[in-house]
């Protein structure tokens, strides 16, 4: 695209993160200095390409989800923090009575304030669990417990119900297969060795090993759930926002959510200390939002700081408020390492 596209299309999608109104010729005529013929004839370019789509209800425009990856990557500018902003962040950092995971808590609690979205920060240990053991407790005549510990003395435990007997056995003989071929397995790939490398095992060695293999993945996807910190700040912010006045789409968000698998979706995405944007298909989360992340490490702790808000979201601001956030922690991770 030409100059003038590029900024015809910045001012198209600002404009429709500030109003949330179809963008008209009319409108952006004064802007651009040229008739609304010309602006016209620009805006069907940008449609042809896909970066601006049709609104149902008026014959302006709006961004298209193309169209805001192409903001994104070409034409934004991150926001600078007001000095009202920074220095609410920086009380937080500056409190010496708080924990580090607190800080962080509440500094996500006011970005959230300050953006009207909804902010989640996934917090995991740096030292990653190994497995050690796994054991199968009877219970019942038809109950068992399946127990998992790990090298850092973590122990987590599952309760199923077997059919029969015969099963009970069978579960029992596939946590010692388990045992002699996983021990020291970081947890986080234990799921993976096992589909890969066990089950095509117990399919020839155990009849109900469908049945086996489900007890099995449960209890280690169950192990990695509750091995993640999840922290909510404005869970119920993003639902102000416009896009979401219909009461099915609330209530789909709203159990995404409560529901721990799609809130580890959220980080299945490796991050490199970079922030990154995945709008609406990209975040594997939910298609009509975007997600906005980055990482952290401090004091032997690691995880994600994510703000899920609609694709219309005022990109600067937030991608400037989290390089603020990263360069706050980096400066206190150094301060750290100094007084060490």
């Amino acid at each position: 695209m030409d100059k003038r596209q590029n900024e015809l299309l910045k001012a198209i999608v600002e404009s429709y993160i500030k109003t949330v109104k179809p963008i008209g010729s009319k409108s952006l005529c004064k802007k651009f200095n040229c008739s609304s013929a010309t602006i016209r004839n620009e805006m069907a370019v940008l449609e042809s390409l896909g970066y601006i789509e049709k609104n149902h209800i008026s014959s302006g425009r709006i961004p298209s989800e193309a169209g805001y990856k192409y903001y994104v990557e070409h034409l934004m500018q991150p926001k600078e923090l007001t000095g009202e902003d920074m220095l609410k962040l920086q009380t937080i950092f500056k409190n010496n009575e708080l924990e580090l995971s607190d800080a962080i808590n509440k500094t996500v609690e006011i970005i959230s304030e300050l953006t009207n979205y909804t902010s989640i920060i996934l917090g995991k240990s740096s030292n990653e669990n190994t497995l050690q053991q796994v054991s199968i407790v009877p219970i019942a005549k038809n109950k068992i417990v399946a127990i998992v510990c790990t090298d850092q003395g973590i122990v987590e435990n599952k309760q199923f119900v077997v059919e029969n007997e015969m099963e009970i056995n069978e579960i029992v003989k596939t946590s010692d297969i388990i045992n002699k071929m996983l021990i020291g397995t970081p947890i986080n790939e234990v799921s993976k060795r096992l589909e890969f490398e066990i089950k095509p095992i117990i399919s020839r060695q155990i009849k109900q090993y469908e049945t086996v293999y489900n007890i099995f993945a449960d209890a280690f996807q169950d192990f990695v759930n509750k091995s993640h910190n999840v922290y909510f700040g404005g869970k119920t912010k993003i639902f102000d926002e416009p896009e979401y006045s219909d009461a099915a789409e609330i209530k789909k968000l709203v159990s995404k959510f409560e529901d721990q698998d799609f809130i580890n979706k959220i980080e299945e995405n490796s991050l490199d200390g970079d922030i990154k944007i995945y709008i609406g298909e990209e975040n594997e989360f939910d298609p009509n939002v975007t997600i906005i992340k980055s990482s952290y490490k401090l004091n032997g702790e690691e995880g994600t700081i994510a703000i899920v808000g609609p694709k219309r979201m005022e990109y600067d601001r937030v991608v400037g408020l989290l390089s603020y956030l990263q360069k706050a922690l980096n400066d206190l991770e150094k301060e750290e390492d100094h007084y060490e």
